[in-house]
């Protein structure tokens, strides 16, 4: 996968690892001028492979889809500023589309990614063309999800306390941040991603970088700050927030009260509920969750859509397989569909 390196950002040097599909190429160079462009923003821990769903499917398939490892993420190279929050992240992503010469894009954002997402949408509304966010946090951390973060935090920071892994401490992590994502974590799915993105953190948040882990893992949500009504006016495309109802650390109240801040401040934001579903929802429903997003973005670029070709897969699909993953396993949509 390509990879861009940018220099003028906060703490230095970044090399960014990307992904690019359009309706003829499963990895391309670069997008097709012709049709929009969705911007995908990972959750915490799990970098871009977590949208192989949507990337796999013809429908959404239809436009150029684009996917970037955030700083401290994935194959994501470069340092991590003490002081690093939302407005950097946002300011990354920014200056990542400028970079990439991408047009103003909507943005399919995940958790983590939807933090992200919805300062982009403050701090620079000319980029962004809609907001689709699932699991979306835009209030204060509620305090049990805090108390979930801090111990997934303090147990890893724990398997590393003597500078080698403690594989029983990163392990009690590990499934803190898998009780978290799914409903299931055992399926193939959940596993595949699981085993493919270890390297990577045990790389990225090893014993010498343990303040990176803090920093972009639980600092970014215990310290971050929800926009005032003032700030959100600044939001002036269409919103659709996606919660999943076995969402263990954030309830349905959580973003209906969101809801209404946005709504309160005049943006065009609207709520679906999935019933079963997890934090991670594009994931495990991914049936439900991608039907809802095309729609939703077919609202916002009628007429600009493009025939897809036949061959249309996952650009993570080869290596996903290679770890355990059992394509159109879809244990949890076909329950729903009976």
């Amino acid at each position: 996968m390509p990879t861009i390196k940018i220099d003028k950002l906060a703490g230095g040097p970044i090399t960014f690892h990307y992904t690019i599909a359009t309706p003829s190429s499963n990895s391309a160079k670069k997008i097709d001028s012709k049709l929009p462009t969705v911007l995908f923003l990972h959750p915490v821990f799990v970098p871009q492979e977590v949208f192989t769903y949507q990337f796999g499917d013809p429908k959404i398939r239809q436009f150029n889809l684009v996917a970037v490892d955030m700083r401290s993420h994935g194959n994501t190279q470069g340092k991590v500023p003490k002081d690093f929050d939302q407005e950097m992240a946002a300011q990354d992503m920014s200056v990542f589309m400028t970079k990439l010469k991408l047009p103003p894009c909507h943005i399919f954002a995940l958790s983590l990614g939807t933090i992200v997402a919805l300062q982009l949408a403050v701090s620079h509304p000319d980029q962004v063309l809609s907001l689709f966010l699932i699991s979306p946090l835009g209030l204060e951390e509620p305090q049990e999800a805090a108390e979930g973060r801090q111990a997934i935090h303090d147990a890893w920071v724990e398997g590393w306390r003597d500078g080698t892994p403690d594989e029983e401490e990163l392990a009690y992590a590990v499934g803190g941040a898998l009780e978290l994502a799914f409903v299931d974590s055992s399926n193939s799915i959940a596993q595949a991603l699981i085993s493919l993105i270890i390297p990577g953190c045990m790389r990225n948040w090893n014993a010498s970088h343990l303040d990176d882990y803090r920093i972009t893992t639980l600092d970014i949500f215990l310290n971050r700050r929800p926009h005032t009504i003032e700030e959100l006016r600044k939001i002036k495309v269409p919103v659709k927030l996606v919660h999943g109802l076995t969402d263990v650390a954030y309830p349905l109240e959580y973003s209906e009260e969101f809801l209404e801040r946005l709504r309160d401040a005049d943006v065009n934001a609207t709520l679906e509920a999935i019933d079963g579903a997890s934090h991670f929802a594009c994931v495990e429903h991914h049936t439900m969750v991608n039907a809802i997003f095309h729609d939703f973005i077919g609202q916002q670029t009628e007429g600009h859509v493009s025939a897809t070709v036949k061959q249309i897969v996952s650009p993570w699909e080869p290596i996903l397989k290679k770890k355990g993953w059992v394509k159109n396993e879809d244990i949890l949509d076909d329950s729903d569909d009976e």
